[in-house]
Formats: C-alpha cells, sequence, structure tokens
C-alpha cells in the first residue's frame, strides 16, 4: 500500500477512536493516545465486531463483544484477547494523517514470524498470489489438502464437519493468518473443512510438502513452526477438529 491520506488529526476526539474508510473498503481505526497517533484493522480479530464500539481509556482498547483488549501504542494482545491487531504504519504532516501497510502477509503473520530471513525468502518464493471474487471456494469438505493459504485481505468463512455434521467455525481471520493447515500435517490428506471468501479476497496459496522440504533444511525454523502450527490448530479447532 503507497502512503495514503486517511484522515486529519483534528477529525480523532482527545484519546479517543476513529473507523476511516479506504478505497477498496479497507476500514482502518486510528486512535489517539496523548496526542500520538496508532493505527490498526477497524474489525475485531476474533470474530466480526467494529473496533471502534469499543471502550477505550486513551491507552487500552476493548472489545465489547468479548473483552478482547490490546495495548494501543504497539497492538499488543493483552488480558483475554488471543491475537494482536494488525497494524498501520502513521506518518503525520501538520494536521494531515497518512498510513501504509505494515508488510506482506507472510511479514506480518505469526505461524513464520522469527525465522531466518534465507528460509522466509525461500518460503516467500513458493507463494502464488490468488484473488477471489465474494462467493468463490478456495477447498471442500473432502478435497485433498496439498495447499495451505495466507490471508492478505478480505474475509474467510468456514463450515468445519465431518459427512453431514457441518458448522460455521466462529471465528474470523486476520491479514498474516494461515489456514488449510492440513497441507503441512502428513496425517491430514483430505480437507474436513469448507472455505469460501465472504467478500472480495486476496491469498497468498502454498505448497506445504514444498514448505516442509525447505523447514528441513532449517531445523530451528522448522521446529519453531511446528510449535506455533500445533498452538494455532489448538487455539481454533479444539474441539471442533483440525481444519
Amino acid at each position: 500500500m503507497p502512503k495514503t491520506l486517511i484522515c486529519k488529526r483534528s477529525d480523532v476526539p482527545d484519546n479517543g477512536l476513529k473507523e476511516c474508510d479506504m478505497q477498496g473498503g479497507l476500514k482502518v481505526l486510528v486512535a489517539n493516545s496523548g496526542g500520538d497517533y496508532f493505527a490498526y484493522q477497524a474489525m475485531c480479530p476474533h470474530q466480526d465486531v467494529p473496533l471502534c464500539e469499543g471502550l477505550y481509556d486513551g491507552a487500552v482498547l476493548t472489545c465489547h463483544q468479548h473483552l478482547w483488549q490490546w495495548d494501543i501504542r504497539t497492538g499488543s494482545a493483552i488480558g483475554l484477547a488471543e491475537a494482536p491487531l494488525e497494524c498501520f504504519k502513521v506518518e503525520i504532516d501538520d494536521d494531515s494523517i497518512y498510513i501504509t501497510a505494515g508488510g506482506d502477509a507472510l511479514d506480518v503473520g505469526e505461524l513464520f514470524s522469527g525465522i531466518a530471513d534465507s528460509t522466509l525468502g525461500s518460503i516467500k518464493a513458493l507463494a502464488q498470489r490468488q484473488e477471489m471474487q465474494a462467493g468463490g471456494t478456495l477447498y471442500g469438505i473432502g478435497d485433498p489438502a496439498d495447499d495451505f493459504f495466507i490471508l492478505e485481505s478480505g474475509r474467510i468463512e468456514f463450515v468445519i464437519g465431518r459427512d453431514d455434521r457441518t458448522s460455521p467455525a466462529g471465528f474470523m481471520l486476520r491479514k498474516g493468518e494461515v489456514f488449510g493447515w492440513a497441507a503441512l500435517l502428513d496425517s491430514q490428506p483430505l480437507r474436513i473443512a469448507k472455505a469460501k471468501c465472504i467478500e472480495p479476497s486476496i491469498l497468498l496459496r502454498i505448497n506445504g510438502k514444498a514448505v516442509l522440504k525447505v523447514l528441513e533444511s532449517d531445523p530451528a525454523a522448522g521446529y519453531a513452526v511446528m510449535r506455533r502450527l500445533s498452538s494455532l490448530i489448538a487455539r481454533y479447532l479444539a474441539p471442533s477438529g483440525a481444519k
């Protein structure tokens, strides 16, 4: 994203919030904290709840729906929250507030954070950018689990289950989050979930076996990624089953 004018400083109340609509349908939350300005995703990463409707004291933002909280200066999760907020870089020019994106989906995501640059570069080289229209299905229950996906923008709905016993997964993804994890698991060759785009979405599609080969050449990175993967599966899918 290039440098983009988002609003005026005078539009954001002292120690207050303002939700801004960007070109392409992106919504960004701007927060004033003692005269310093920060910009984050406008929707709660847990469920589709506008964060501008939450509680904010100038330091901590609390989603009113399930009481997830974040440090407004860093976007870090605190309290009950299980995921940080996606951050945008802020630049001030007189009364104008500009933002730029903080990096591509692989850079901001949790799964591959902190691994060696060379290993991350090899994984980036495997990624294929894919654009999907609203209503498009990425995979269905019973499909081969060859590739996993990283969300760049948009929203994905999941239906999880086996046979006729299916139900919505009940959570939303944020930029950088991985889904289609079965492609990284030897024991799960077929999908047991359906992934459908509920608005225009941009994703990175990566072959799971190819990534596992890259990680085999860097055992430290492989260990870190697999630990995070197991944590993500437990966080989102237990006891519903693997995605």
